[in-house]
């Protein structure tokens, strides 16, 4: 069964629906300029009222070393996933796992993807300047090729609407949703919530 990843969470609640309805993982944005940026102070407080079976997953961009491995460390993240333009070099210093986010562009962005060595790919859409949580769909047929390289996680654009097509299309290890849910910027909507994670979770 696809692995639902709830990315963008800023508060307990949406963070305890996401839970209530299935997800697998929560993404916690350290990116201070993203509009779904938590502080780790607020993410650690709110972790403790989560269960250990659901994935802490903190997302970095260009974030130094220390930081990230401080972060990391405090809050017991299972994974640090970095959505930036960080080297592979960088990525492999860390004790914690890692994912890598690729915004796929063309056939020379999975030629890139030959050189890391990570647990998950996080394959998004491209959209200059912007680090994820674009809305805007991602190319599938990109993302089908990119599984050469290793399990993947589908992410942009997806919806309630379109996230069974997607599932079908590429056939990810997992589905990682943040605008598609939401009600603003890091407020989630629970009937959206329920309805994206019950219908990837029925894909057959």
């Amino acid at each position: 069964m696809v692995k639902v990843k709830i990315c963008g969470i800023t508060n307990l609640d949406d963070a305890l629906d996401a839970v209530e309805f299935g997800a697998d993982a929560l993404g916690f944005n350290f990116w201070p300029d993203s509009p779904r940026f938590i502080q780790p102070g607020q993410a650690k407080k709110m972790m403790e009222d989560l269960p250990p079976s659901v994935w802490r997953v903190g997302v970095f961009v260009n974030e130094a070393y220390e930081k990230v491995r401080d972060i990391a460390v405090d809050l017991a993240l299972d994974y640090v996933q970095f959505h930036g333009d960080e080297l592979p070099s960088y990525c492999d210093q860390f004790a914690t796992p890692h994912w890598k986010g690729f915004r796929l562009r063309s056939e020379a962005d999975l030629e890139l993807m030959k050189k890391y060595h990570c647990d998950y790919f996080l394959v998004d859409s491209c959209i200059e300047k912007m680090y994820g949580g674009t809305g805007v769909t991602g190319n599938w047929e990109l993302a089908r090729k990119a599984k050469e390289f290793g399990k993947i996680f589908l992410a942009g654009g997806l919806t309630p609407e379109n996230v069974q097509t997607a599932i079908r299309v590429v056939q990810p290890a997992g589905v990682d949703v943040a605008t598609g849910v939401e009600e603003t910027p890091g407020r989630k909507n629970r009937f959206k919530l329920e309805e994206f994670i019950t219908k990837a979770k029925g894909v057959s």
